[in-house]
């Protein structure tokens, strides 16, 4: 069975007329009819009274009537949906991120995008970064914001964000009004951690046992937006991205005074799956992520 087929039998019962249905779809009369023939043929009834001026439906033909009339309605919707996608008026994208990504980052980014394609459904995935490769191999997400760059060599990555790790401290903590302090200064300071091990952390426990100084956690939470309340409540210090804090240090909320001798850089990359087609919508927002993030 052929669309073809299906298309010129609707179009005979449609005109009522062999000869008009051949000329609206610019063939001969003769190779409708075989068309139809060829049809009943692989039916094995008829679908056409044929021995009437106007052709008339048998039952098989208004029961195949019925059905192409709806599979050539769907082709034309497939057609429709298809047109959608590659214009971006639907699609959807999936993003895993871990969670100062998904707080910090993402909503600005996520902003931007719906404004150019707010037709593209967009689905956030909160993972820690270490699970997110897998996610990708997987095909769960489409692609990852991370804080490492993966070695599998079936992901493409690229930066996009630099960002660097800063203590943060109230404003009415008595270092607040400082303009450095020294990594001994904190030795008898209480600490409020973040409890997932990551690069960041290790960094700050290897510098201060460089130093002989203790690192006092007194407190290890789940979330930075936890830690940040506890730090405003005075109940210790932090160590956190400075893309967590960027409203609160804006608005004088928190204060963030450099560490002598303690410095962490470190870039967010995307990675998304090597050699794959990838939709419309996820190639836009991957645009956005390589020109944009900076701005943003």
């Amino acid at each position: 069975m052929e669309m073809a087929q299906l298309e010129y039998f609707t179009m005979v019962v449609d005109e009522k007329s062999f000869s008009k249905a051949a000329a609206r779809v610019f063939r001969t009369q003769p190779a409708i009819s075989i068309a139809i023939r060829r049809l009943e043929e692989e039916i094995g009834l008829p679908l056409l009274e044929r021995d009437q001026k106007v052709p008339a439906l048998t039952e098989a033909g208004q029961v195949m009537y019925d059905y192409a009339r709806r599979i050539l309605g769907l082709r034309g919707e497939v057609g429709q949906a298809i047109q959608e996608l590659q214009t971006l008026k639907s699609g959807r994208v999936r993003v895993g991120a871990n969670e100062s990504t998904s707080l910090y980052l993402l909503p600005e980014l996520i902003l931007a995008f719906r404004q150019q394609y707010p037709d593209v459904k967009v689905e956030i995935y909160r993972h820690v970064s270490s699970r997110l490769p897998r996610e990708l191999l997987d095909r769960r997400i489409d692609f990852g914001l991370m804080a490492f760059e993966p070695i599998d060599r079936e992901l493409e990555t690229f930066p996009v964000l630099k960002d660097e790790l800063v203590l943060i401290m109230s404003p009415r903590h008595p270092l607040a009004g400082r303009s450095a302090v020294k990594v001994r200064e904190l030795a008898n300071e209480p600490f409020v951690a973040h409890n997932v091990n990551s690069t960041s952390r290790a960094k700050v426990i290897e510098t201060f046992a460089r130093q002989h100084t203790p690192l006092n956690i007194t407190l290890e939470l789940a979330t930075i937006e936890t830690i940040k309340r506890f730090v405003q409540k005075r109940v210790g210090l932090a160590f956190v991205p400075r893309m967590c804090v960027r409203e609160e240090l804006a608005r004088g909320a928190l204060v963030s005074v450099p560490v002598r001798g303690l410095t962490h850089n470190r870039t967010l990359f995307v990675a998304h799956r090597r050699c794959t087609n990838l939709s419309p919508a996820v190639a836009a927002f991957l645009e956005l992520l390589r020109t944009d993030t900076q701005k943003l």
